[in-house]
């Protein structure tokens, strides 16, 4: 099998989800069947960048970092085949898989021992980006940015999961309920809110994502990596 355009690989601090503050090795593909209007790595979605490089390179470099964690993320990673070899060859180095996606596409034979899945709500969709003069992008994000039916293929497939919601006002959480009503098998705790943006948000801004994690047993979730590093490449 050829190898897959890769935008970046780095060992940094996982800084979403339930890991955060797990040391971890990153693999980035770069490509993207989405365009979120706040994408904060374009270079691996608008502008996809970067160099082909096989699944045993990966590898070999994933074992040489020392670190017992690994995360396939993107751009979209499930719309590359070359995932199902990596994820596999990954378990068989003994090193932890987190997946992180969309879940717009699915891989049936994919591995993870957690599945990261961040479904993007209307707030994502680039209306008026200059980036999307003609609009196109806009009609497909919009048409692509939720499967409901790969949703539920891999909340049901992955005992591990985690559902991670990008959210910028309290009027998301009315989509969000909507969308968790349909969606079979997960349980609060599987639910989280990341307040949009690439820089550390302000406390008051976000007391109504606390509050509301607080009343529904969901969590609330940070971007660890913004607070170490800014938002800089390689973290």
């Amino acid at each position: 099998m050829s190898g897959a355009l890769i935008s970046e690989s780095f060992v940094s601090i996982q800084g979403e989800g339930r890991l955060t503050g797990v040391p971890s090795w990153f693999v980035r593909f770069s490509g993207c069947n989405l365009r979120c209007a706040w994408c904060d790595t374009p270079y691996a979605s608008w502008d996809p960048e970067g160099d082909k490089r096989s699944v045993g390179e990966l590898v070999d470099e994933a074992k040489a970092s020392g670190v017992a964690h690994a995360v396939v993320t993107g751009g979209e990673p499930m719309i590359f085949p070359q995932v199902v070899p990596l994820t596999h060859a990954l378990r068989d180095a003994g090193i932890h898989v987190t997946i992180e996606t969309a879940g717009t596409a699915d891989q049936p034979e994919v591995h993870a021992d957690l599945m990261s899945l961040s479904p993007k709500l209307a707030n994502s969709t680039p209306a008026g980006d200059p980036r999307d003069p003609s609009g196109a992008w806009a009609v497909r994000h919009e048409e692509r940015r939720l499967n409901i039916p790969v949703l539920n293929a891999l909340i049901g497939r992955f005992p591990d999961r985690q559902l991670k919601f990008v959210v910028s006002a309290p009027e998301d959480l009315a989509e969000i309920d909507s969308l968790l009503s349909h969606l079979e098998g997960w349980s609060p705790g599987d639910v989280m809110l990341m307040p949009e943006g690439v820089k550390s948000p302000d406390p008051a801004s976000v007391q109504w994502v606390a509050r509301t994690c607080i009343e529904r047993g969901w969590r609330y979730c940070n971007r660890l990596h913004i607070e170490l590093f800014g938002d800089t490449r390689g973290t």
